[in-house]
């Protein structure tokens, strides 16, 4: 197998990445996009299947927001994995300014890229002003998606406007989503969908099941296809494993408390240290974590993967230490999911 699967009866798991790009206290954005390089080419020879980056905006602790342009480097710095975005968020961008850049990228890297779409704005308000959009944007997504893929399709007779480079792409797209909305419209357009449990585990159930039930066949996916994200901190003890989640945790009650900041040094026994319904919130949107040992994080990967059905896991790590983190995909890497459930 050319990528990171394996076979539980006639289901195929497979594992990939997304990579929050993290800038840490005392870093800057170069050293993050270098990590995020690195962190490539380890997890493509480790064999995972994709890798891919998120655009957010005015966000001090994260170094993708020129998505495309990320992923043009991270392109140079590999050679198999497949690279994309999980996502765009479409309402930020015109549907040719993103066919037009994702076409660039399948130019450079043919049948590596994959394009996901959001419907958030992936900021706060004043951003998104400044992005020259408004709380409405979104109302025009599934047209904006509609629109988009059809810059990236087989060019029509008499086609007036064409992407260049894109059209005749055929990027594979994907529609994200942290609610029903997303999974409902991509069952409608017959799209692979991908949940953001990795930080908004409310709607996952919920959303597969409207996906499922709802899918509709086409020219892009026979039958549903669904990947969910997942929070990966392992290490080689117990106690590293919850240090190493530390830092995500301060980070996420910072955001709560409309502090964003740079992701901060990690705490051993944080829940001694912070206040407690502070931590307690950020652990609801961190529900889905797999954190421990090897034998921990893989048991957890099997529930998980049994719990929801979904064809793909998305592991992330969004961690103070690159090597920890680097650690903690290599141990993921090896879970087996044709192993018996333990207890």
């Amino acid at each position: 197998m050319s990528h990171k699967e394996v076979v539980i009866g006639a289901v195929v798991a497979v594992l990939s990445v997304l990579d929050l790009a993290p800038i840490i206290e005392g870093s800057n954005a170069r050293e993050s996009l270098l990590n995020s390089a690195d962190l490539a080419r380890h997890v493509e020879a480790w064999g995972y299947h994709r890798y891919w980056m998120a655009e957010h905006h005015n966000m001090t602790g994260i170094a993708s927001a020129a998505t495309a342009v990320a992923l043009a480097y991270i392109g140079s710095q590999t050679k198999t994995i497949r690279i994309g975005a999980g996502g765009i968020m479409l309402p930020n961008h015109a549907p040719l300014i993103a066919a037009e850049q994702f076409g660039t990228l399948a130019a450079l890297y043919p049948n590596r890229i994959d394009l996901g779409l959001g419907r958030a704005p992936g900021t706060d308000g004043a951003t998104l002003r400044a992005l020259r959009r408004t709380y409405d944007s979104a109302d025009a997504f599934p047209a904006d998606v509609q629109e988009l893929l059809g810059y990236l399709a087989d060019p029509k007779p008499n086609q007036q406007i064409k992407a260049v480079p894109g059209s005749g792409s055929n990027v594979p797209v994907w529609l994200l989503g942290s609610s029903l909305f997303g999974a409902q419209l991509a069952a409608q357009l017959g799209l692979p969908y991908a949940f953001a449990s990795h930080f908004a585990p409310d709607y996952l159930h919920l959303a597969i099941e409207a996906y499922i039930t709802n899918f509709k066949p086409s020219p892009y996916l026979e039958k549903p296809y669904i990947a969910a994200a997942l929070n990966v901190f392992a290490a080689d003890t117990e106690q590293a494993a919850k240090r190493l989640k530390s830092s995500m945790q301060l980070q996420f009650m910072a955001l709560r408390q409309g502090n964003p900041g740079p992701l901060p040094a990690p705490l051993d026994n944080i829940e001694d240290k912070v206040d407690p319904m502070a931590l307690a919130a950020a652990n609801h949107a961190l529900k889905y974590s797999a954190t421990g040992t090897a034998e921990q994080v893989h048991q957890y990967m099997r529930d998980f993967k049994k719990a929801t059905g979904v064809n793909e896991l998305i592991l992330t790590c969004h961690a103070y230490d690159h090597k920890e983190r680097l650690r903690s995909f290599d141990i993921a890497k090896d879970c087996r999911f044709d192993e018996p459930d333990k207890g």
